[in-house]
């Protein structure tokens, strides 16, 4: 092993080239070398950025996402009614809901109602859906959406005046933080209930869908214009600690004993199901561009070692002839490409791990927003995976180089040393 180690390092890492025709072979071939290494760092860095933006981007919106609509609903079951749209009332169980929360995933839980409206302004209207909420929710969940002014503020004694509207109705409407407007809510069979409000802030999810359609406003505003009791609301939103287990936990929440017959628990995934079969198609694109990327390094790794036993088919000869085995003959082109392969790794990383860098640090890569639901392109980094794509990497492609190895097993000294 020493020996094909030592052997390799001078064949890797002879600069000379004299001049004549072994001058212009060693200048060919370090032109292979040099281009292979290339193309590992493309690859490398390529897989790494693609793992991070995937990453970023899912988690962006698929947090969103559950920011707005927690990661669980409970309300009543309504299956012939789409899961956006106005709830039937459930009353308070105040048992159920300290249940839920001593559920070990559980982070908290909060009532919520939604009512559809109209919003009126001196020349123009805007139909949205109102979403109201307690003095309990805190909006720690929807500051992140604030673009401009702040949450409500509710009122102990009646209901809030206030209310969010998001910056595509501020725009059509032609509003402002602390304008005022009209609202008016409809219901079936009744008059229009005027009320005068005014908007405390404007947010912003970047998700067309929800902008155009929800309003964010004081529970108790609902519950009086639907004539409902005080312990009356549309159902809870139930927040975890780990999203990734919404599925295991709905179910646990169902089955508690204290749990109503005639209510449901709803994942968020149910209520935006495009988005979620959307960010799962984005794993497909992203697993075939890194095959893609692993595919075209190995080819050239391959491509590059066989012009390199080629090249030293004398010295594959002379080495023969002087009694060295296949094998050892085969560890120094396996020696040497691991060290071209190496390189292109370990540079590969740092280009991949400074092209990331760069789009935290200034966002330099911007994307469509009404498309990709975010302005500029997000990155996360998870570490395991970049050290599974340099491992992995140098691993298959050291076993894939043995292939071009086996052209040394073929080799005869006496052929080979008169080799031109």
């Amino acid at each position: 092993m020493k020996v094909a180690g030592f052997i390799a390092k001078r064949i890797a890492y002879d600069r000379s080239a004299g001049p004549g025709g072994a001058g212009k072979q060693k200048s060919f071939s370090r032109f292979i070398i040099r281009l292979s290494t290339v193309a590992t760092v493309i690859s490398v860095a390529v897989m790494i950025i693609t793992l991070s933006f995937a990453n970023g981007f899912q988690e962006t919106v698929t947090q969103k996402i559950f920011s707005f609509w927690g990661h669980i609903r409970v309300q009543e079951k309504q299956p012939d009614k789409t899961i956006i749209s106005e709830e039937t009332p459930i009353d308070t169980n105040d048992t159920l809901v300290q249940s839920i929360r001593r559920h070990p995933e559980v982070e908290s839980i909060h009532s919520f109602a939604t009512r559809y409206a109209i919003l009126k302004t001196k020349d123009e209207i805007e139909g949205v859906l109102v979403k109201g909420f307690d003095s309990t929710y805190g909006f720690k969940y929807l500051e992140r959406f604030i673009k401009e002014g702040r949450a409500i503020r509710f009122n102990d004694s009646t209901y809030s005046r206030e209310i969010l509207i998001s910056t595509y109705t501020a725009n059509r409407m032609a509003l402002k933080v602390n304008d005022s407007m009209i609202i008016y809510f409809i219901k079936p069979g009744e008059d229009p209930r005027p009320r005068k409000i005014s908007i405390a802030g404007i947010y912003k999810t970047g998700i067309e869908e929800y902008d155009k359609l929800f309003a964010i406003g004081d529970i108790k505003l609902i519950q009086r214009l639907n004539n409902w009791e005080p312990n009356q609301v549309g159902g809870y939103e139930i927040f975890l600690k780990d999203h990734t287990k919404i599925d295991a936990v709905a179910t646990e929440l169902y089955d508690l004993d204290d749990f109503p017959d005639t209510w449901d628990t709803i994942s968020v995934k149910n209520i935006s199901p495009n988005i979620f079969d959307w960010l799962k198609l984005q794993d497909k694109t992203r697993n075939v561009l890194i095959g893609i990327m692993l595919i075209i390094a190995i080819i050239n790794l391959i491509t590059c070692l066989i012009i390199l036993v080629l090249e030293r088919i004398k010295m594959v000869g002379v080495l023969k002839a002087l009694g060295a085995s296949n094998w050892t003959v085969q560890k120094i082109f396996l020696w040497h490409s691991a060290i071209i392969t190496f390189t292109g790794i370990i540079i590969g990383l740092g280009v991949g791990l400074g092209v990331l860098w760069l789009q935290q640090a200034t966002g330099f890569i911007r994307l469509p927003e009404d498309a990709y639901y975010m302005d500029t392109a997000a990155v996360k980094i998870v570490w395991w995976q970049v050290a599974a794509v340099c491992g992995g990497t140098l691993f298959v492609c050291f076993l894939v180089l043995m292939i071009p190895t086996l052209i040394v097993r073929s080799v005869q000294p006496v052929k080979a040393i008169q080799f031109r």
